[in-house]
């Protein structure tokens, strides 16, 4: 008598699982055919992301649209939600557009067919980023390597997060994302930091707060591009390091520099050894501010180490003229935010001052 009663009873719970699923496919036909945007279509990809597989993703979004439209049907058909609460789609990846503030810029083939390798095997573990875009499109934010392995892969569809962001908030993310990685080289970040600045006309100070790093550092990457070509293609071919091309900055005169720096690399430098070369360089220029009967001048190395002190401080070239325990500090500065930067740290050291 009691099992006939648990029959009877899971029959039931049965048939009520079944009439809300019934329910929810109704749902789903009918979201499909009224709101405009994306058409979704099965996954037919057995290999997708195991997060999106393990979240129940049903579909992916594939069609066209604009993108409020397309963010719309997105939603209807999410196919999860992150740790953090963030919901998970997957997109189709040829509705993905390119990432226009990208900073990196060499992505190494053997470690990218290798991601490829494992996203054929595994799906794509971690959602891309990306934010809508025109006409059912989206722009890619975050996961520029995961989405180049994914076509290597010849995946159709990719794991998604949308965020609603400014271009200028996009930007950022990207700039924050790669910093976080070892391998970003200088002149990317270099770039990185003229783009924000450039585009969206932001001082280095505003710059190093939106991406956690002093201003100081902020100048000294950007005072990079100041480099020649030739210089440039040296420091990302390998042969000059940052080291090398910041105490190539200290030069005095920049028709030096690219001459200098060929120096460096066929005498094979450390970075000591050209810090004192450019010093060795820059000596004949101060010696025509002396008077002709004094001679060659001769620098004290405490001298010399509180200038290379006061450069990497203030990144900018910094001169100063020592005789006998009296002379002068020079500041050459480019910019009036860079006038006014040095002003506003001089009034901090001096007591009393407002």
């Amino acid at each position: 008598m009691q099992s006939t009663s648990n029959a009877a009873e899971k029959s039931g719970v049965e048939k009520m699982a079944e009439k809300l699923a019934e329910k929810r496919r109704a749902l789903g036909r009918g979201l499909e055919s009224l709101l405009p945007g994306p058409r979704v279509v099965a996954d037919s990809d057995p290999t997708h992301s195991q997060s999106a597989r393990m979240s129940g993703a049903p579909s992916v979004v594939e069609g066209s649209g604009d993108g409020e439209a397309a963010l719309v049907d997105l939603q209807a058909v999410a196919a999860g939600r992150t740790a953090d609460g963030a919901q998970v789609f997957l997109l189709a990846i040829d509705l993905i557009d390119h990432n226009p503030y990208q900073t990196r810029q060499e992505f190494e083939p053997e470690l990218l067919q290798e991601l490829a390798d494992s996203i054929r095997v595994q799906g794509v573990l971690q959602p891309i980023v990306v934010r809508p875009g025109k006409e059912g499109r989206f722009i890619l934010i975050l996961g520029e390597r995961r989405l180049r392995a994914s076509k290597m892969a010849d995946k159709t569809a990719i794991p998604v997060i949308v965020k609603r962001v400014s271009e200028q908030q996009a930007a950022e993310m990207t700039l924050v994302e790669n910093l976080q990685r070892e391998d970003l080289h200088c002149l990317e970040q270099a770039e990185a930091f003229a783009n924000l600045s450039t585009e969206f006309k932001l001082t280095q100070e505003e710059i190093g707060k939106r991406v956690g790093a002093s201003r100081e550092t902020v100048s000294n990457y950007m005072r990079l591009l100041k480099l020649p070509v030739d210089v440039e293609t040296a420091l990302r071919r390998g042969d000059l390091t940052y080291s090398h091309a910041r105490a190539l900055l200290g030069l005095h005169d920049e028709t030096q520099v690219s001459k200098v720096a060929q120096m460096a690399i066929k005498r094979k430098m450390s970075v000591v050894a050209l810090e004192d070369l450019v010093q060795d360089v820059n000596l004949p220029l101060e010696k025509r501010d002396e008077p002709k009967h004094g001679g060659a001048r001769w620098v004290d190395p405490n001298v010399r180490a509180a200038q290379r002190s006061l450069e990497t401080i203030l990144g900018m070239k910094v001169r100063i003229r020592d005789r006998r325990g009296k002379g002068k500090i020079i500041i050459e500065y480019g910019t009036l935010e860079d006038f006014d930067r040095v002003v506003r740290m001089l009034k901090g050291k001096v007591p009393g001052s407002a």
